[in-house]
């Protein structure tokens, strides 16, 4: 899986991607993260990249040709067969789920066009972007944050990168989980926090059962 990000911040995505998961998956070739920054596509010698919206208006927008090369060129490296998809990050635009996830997993390379000030020039959206997907119902100052939660989420469904297909969460559900020690007594005032029996006393069935049970009330799915 190819992730190919544009965005004026890509010292932003650095750290995080060179951590844990996504850093060993990249390491065996399973994932491939590329950080394009847009300015190198500004086409101007100090790097321009927004604008004034027509109209008037406060604040300024990413111009559509910076965005327009910068896709171009990155779609001219994918080969034949690739299955790619184009995603613009809205605020306004339809949200990410388990099953969006799913489906982006199924391609070959995603790009990612990050936007930023006020908004995007809306022929990106008529013309570029294959699609758009927004994260949650909340306004952030850019798609760098959305990018990381899509690469993350959607990394996490190529085979290998977890190690176990257990480990999915949407597999294993999201019952509660207890590790050692079996009873933790925060302070002298306080009863005694204690590990759940049914997963102490050794019978898989029961545990399985309590997990579903529990996983259920979690996600408000109690019959």
């Amino acid at each position: 899986m190819k992730f190919d990000i544009l965005t004026i911040f890509p010292k932003a995505f650095e750290s995080y991607f060179n951590e844990s998961i996504l850093k060993r998956a990249a390491e065996k070739k399973l994932i491939r993260i590329k950080l394009w920054d847009l300015r190198s596509f500004s086409g101007d010698k100090h790097g321009k990249v927004d604008d004034r919206p027509y109209g008037g208006g406060p604040g300024m927008v990413l111009m559509v040709g910076p965005i327009c090369r910068g896709v171009k060129k990155i779609l001219a490296l994918a080969k034949p067969r690739e299955k790619t998809r184009v995603i613009l990050f809205s605020p306004s635009a339809k949200k990410l789920d388990e099953a969006g996830i799913r489906r982006l997993a199924k391609y070959d390379r995603l790009v990612l066009i990050c936007g930023r000030y006020e908004g995007v020039d809306e022929r990106v959206v008529k013309h570029i972007a294959d699609e758009e997907i927004s994260i949650g119902d909340y306004v952030l100052s850019g798609g760098e944050l959305p990018a990381m939660v899509l690469v993350e989420a959607v990394s996490r469904f190529v085979p290998g990168v977890l190690g176990k297909y257990e480990s999915l969460e949407a597999v294993k559900g999201s019952y509660p989980v207890y590790t050692r020690p079996e009873v933790f007594v925060p302070d002298r005032k306080k009863k005694a926090w204690k590990v759940p029996k049914v997963l102490i006393q050794g019978d898989h069935q029961a545990i399985a059962d309590w997990r579903l049970k529990e996983g259920k009330k979690k996600l408000g799915k109690v019959d």
